[in-house]
């Protein structure tokens, strides 16, 4: 699955992902390879994600996200 993070200043990551967590207003959730296609608000959080068995994280105000044919698409404020 890839990750897409665009925010105001530019792009902050850009490739292939195991799995995404992010901050929803409802809630937190998480996104893994054939996820259903959605698209969510985030609210104030943590995204964190595992790429080559690394987990990083960034925090956001808020966005939102896109889940689309194993692409998330976050556009969110920092």
């Amino acid at each position: 699955m890839d990750l897409i993070v665009l925010t105001p200043g530019g792009e902050l990551f850009r490739g292939p992902v195991e799995k995404v967590t992010l901050p929803g207003v409802s809630g937190q959730f998480t996104v893994l390879p054939r996820h259903a296609a959605l698209i969510s608000a985030l609210g104030p959080g943590t995204v964190s994600y595992r790429t080559g068995g690394e987990e990083k994280t960034f925090v956001v105000k808020n966005g939102f996200v896109e889940v689309n044919r194993d692409v998330v698409s976050v556009c969110a404020e920092q």
